[in-house]
């Protein structure tokens, strides 16, 4: 079975020839510029939408579609996710990029003393950075910078992270 990963939301119509304004992920811009389709769900299908043409303009992508012709046409997908399928965001990673999911659940450990520091529960991103959300072994929440400093290893296969556990950042 196909995954499909969120890219972007179809948040507005733009003037009446059936463009699309789109709202997408922070830093995402040139990814997105470089897909020739997209998929929307619409009762619980997926369906592909050809991209005709994208241009930035302000915060907000403006995206036509092959065969969305009018104001009428997009309407009806205003408010919708655009996905694309897994595998064309993997083949985009770069070599120290991950999925939020491949990182969720994985033990985090202090790279010095290879002491289990406790687990992944989620990623969010501050505005400077990403940061992950762990778990400590005292069931305390903790926010790490994921930079390569403080997070010198990510090792998906054997779902170990290794942290560089200065003062004060975890327990």
């Amino acid at each position: 079975m196909t995954k499909y990963i969120s890219v972007g939301k179809i948040v507005n119509f733009h003037g009446i020839k059936g463009e699309a304004r789109v709202g997408y992920s922070k830093n995402q811009q040139v990814f997105f510029l470089s897909l020739e389709s997209v998929f929307v769900k619409k009762d619980n299908e997926y369906q592909e939408l050809k991209i005709d043409s994208v241009r930035q303009n302000k915060n907000f992508l403006i995206v036509k579609f092959e065969g969305i012709d009018s104001i009428n046409d997009i309407i009806p997908l205003k408010g919708c996710l655009l996905f694309v399928e897994e595998d064309v965001v993997r083949e985009n990673l770069d070599e120290d990029e991950f999925l939020i999911d491949e990182l969720v659940g994985l033990n985090v450990f202090d790279a010095e003393t290879d002491k289990k520091l406790g687990f992944v529960i989620g990623v969010s991103n501050n505005g400077a950075n990403d940061l992950i959300s762990v778990k400590t072994n005292s069931k305390k929440i903790s926010l790490i910078p994921f930079v390569k400093a403080i997070v010198p290893v990510v090792d998906i296969k054997n779902k170990k992270i290794l942290v560089n556990n200065i003062e004060g950042l975890l327990e």
